[in-house]
């Protein structure tokens, strides 16, 4: 387990909390706005304080060429598109072998709570966390509630639920959907002993919102936020990251990963 305790420690290194961008959106969505030049990106946000940014094994070899690179890298196994007939059904499409090949500093699986296909994510990502622990890679676990009602997905008991499946199954990181309150987070966080994050959700409608729901995870003990399209289409990412990073180094330290 020491190489996935260094591992750990890469990714926090700045702080106590984390600040991933995820940039896997182009298998999901296609090349949507802000992906198109994803070097930039990484740049900006970064600039601004970002830990880690993840992605899909085909742009993991592009952001090895670039020359700056104070970021972790994180590989994304699972996948699905918005074309196909049940895009909550991912798929694993590459493994953790080929992410310590690539450099990466941990890797993700996403699982959807409530689709057809729950049974096999929740094996893939079962058997994902056994390689990990093999091969001294941190795994992060975004676990979702998609059961076909947008009321579920910010679900408190639902989403508690959601990070307890995280951990059951062996990941050391689990990402879920933010409740909506500091109150009803607290016990999503208290139910579990990994640390838990919170994703950015779809693209909120002023920056302002996004970071009042930042401050109510923190506040509640998150250990740190997932941000992706509301991060990586704003008008200043680099901007926008910094005043994240603000946030997640602006409340007393805790112990490390």
């Amino acid at each position: 387990m020491i190489g996935k305790q260094l591992r750990l420690q890469r990714l926090f290194r700045h702080s106590h909390r984390l600040l991933i961008v995820p940039l896997d959106h182009g298998v999901s969505l296609g090349c949507v706005p802000g992906l198109t030049d994803i070097l930039t990106t990484i740049r900006q946000v970064t600039a601004g304080g970002a830990d880690a940014v993840l992605v899909h094994k085909g742009q993991a070899r592009y952001l090895n060429q670039m020359e700056e690179h104070e970021y972790e890298l994180i590989l994304h196994l699972s996948a699905s598109t918005d074309l196909a007939p049940d895009p909550n059904h991912k798929e694993l499409v590459t493994s953790p072998e080929y992410a310590l090949k690539l450099g990466a500093s941990a890797v993700s699986v996403h699982v959807n709570l409530g689709s057809p296909e729950e049974a096999k994510m929740l094996k893939d990502l079962g058997q994902v966390a056994e390689a990990c622990d093999n091969w001294g890679m941190p795994l992060l676990a975004m676990v979702y509630v998609r059961d076909g009602s947008k009321q579920s997905e910010y679900d408190p008991s639902k989403i508690a639920h959601a990070a307890r499946v995280g951990e059951e199954l062996g990941a050391d990181i689990v990402k879920v959907n933010y409740t909506g309150d500091p109150e009803s987070f607290g016990e999503v966080v208290a139910g579990v002993r990994i640390p838990v994050i919170i994703a950015g959700g779809p693209k909120m409608k002023t920056s302002t919102d996004l970071l009042r729901s930042i401050e109510g995870a923190i506040e509640a003990g998150a250990r740190g936020v997932a941000i992706g399209r509301n991060l990586f289409q704003a008008e200043q990412p680099e901007k926008l990251a910094g005043q994240i990073r603000h946030i997640l180094d602006s409340y007393g330290a805790e112990q490390g990963p």
